[in-house]
């Protein structure tokens, strides 16, 4: 990527992460990103509103501009939705970065969000066909007629569920075919997830995210990290998603929870930038790269295996030259 404007990750805020039907299940994804973005929006206008969320609802189509209306910001901001699995919120900064330096855009509010409590359960698809001739028929002798045309078989509802629709399979069984394909045993995930759950518990204790989570509802921490958790523990937990071969690995554990919770970050040029406050901690977005696999013959999150040699070999960089990695899906550096 060469572009001349340089472009910068604020932090923004967000709420506690809970449970599925948990302190904050009686939340939409709109309600839940209401007060991020009217947090973020107390400390500067934007120029641009990118937004996001995996689960689908039938009452809206850009949530995005829906949390803008609701949370009473400039309606003449565009907004924008955007979707990609798990990496939404990801997905959400690069398409503002993408735009940002052009046509007066320097600072842009990004996100994501989703209320698993609060999916939404729809009609089949032939049932919401019938149920759609029904309400357009324009007198009662094709309504009639039509009724009588409706199939058992077209009566149900759809129950959505995290799983891929092309394979079938959700997240943690396509992470288990990868822990099989490269032999990665239970000891070492547990050791990692104990270790990322303690410092969790650790950061936590130290007021870490004091300045960080906005509390909703009377709930102003996260809800999974545990200080009396152990490895022993870990140890216990029986595999989730491979429960019959006895060669399972991934558990309640170490995998992650299905959660409710929205976040936001800014995105700006150095004139967006200016408009922020400067306590606010920041970091120079370099560059970007997304990748893909084809899920039917290898690992469903191999895609970053793919895309940080891209990126490194774009900057004749190392992988040790890189002090902190985030990775899900997309990678994104921190150097």
């Amino acid at each position: 990527m060469s572009r001349d404007t340089d472009l910068y990750i604020a932090a923004g805020v967000r709420t506690p992460f809970t449970k599925v039907d948990g302190a904050l299940a009686r939340r939409d994804a709109i309600g839940l990103s209401v007060p991020v973005t009217r947090a973020m929006a107390d400390v500067a206008t934007p120029d641009l509103i990118v937004w996001g969320a995996v689960a689908p609802n039938l009452a809206y189509s850009n949530i995005a501009r829906e949390i803008q209306l609701d949370a009473g910001l400039d309606p003449t901001t565009p907004s924008v939705s955007t979707v990609m699995a798990c990496s939404t919120s990801m997905a959400a900064v690069f398409e503002a970065a993408g735009q940002l330096g052009h046509g007066g855009l320097d600072l842009a509010m990004c996100g994501g969000v989703e209320s698993m409590s609060r999916v939404q359960i729809g009609l089949t698809q032939g049932l919401s066909d019938w149920l759609r001739r029904v309400t357009q028929a324009r007198d009662m002798e094709t309504r009639a007629r039509l009724v009588s045309q409706l199939s058992l078989s077209d009566v149900g509802l759809f129950i959505p569920s995290v799983k891929n629709r092309v394979t079938g399979k959700s997240m943690g069984q396509h992470c288990e075919e990868m822990a099989k394909t490269w032999a990665i045993a239970r000891e070492p995930q547990d050791e990692i997830a104990i270790s990322s759950h303690m410092r969790a518990v650790d950061a936590q204790s130290r007021g870490f995210f004091d300045d960080l989570v906005l509390g909703v509802d009377d709930i102003s921490t996260d809800a999974f990290p545990r200080p009396s958790s152990s490895i022993e523990k870990l140890a216990k937990l029986k595999p989730a998603f491979d429960r019959k071969s006895g060669r399972g690995t991934l558990t309640a554990g170490n995998s992650s929870p299905l959660t409710d919770g929205a976040a936001g970050v800014w995105v700006a040029t150095a004139a967006g930038l200016d408009r922020l406050p400067d306590a606010l901690p920041r970091v120079r977005l370099l560059d970007w790269e997304m990748a893909a696999v084809d899920l039917r013959t290898e690992g469903l999150l191999m895609a970053p295996a793919y895309a940080i040699p891209r990126l490194l070999a774009r900057h004749d960089m190392t992988y040790d030259d890189v002090a902190l990695w985030e990775i899900h899906e997309l990678s994104l550096i921190h150097i």
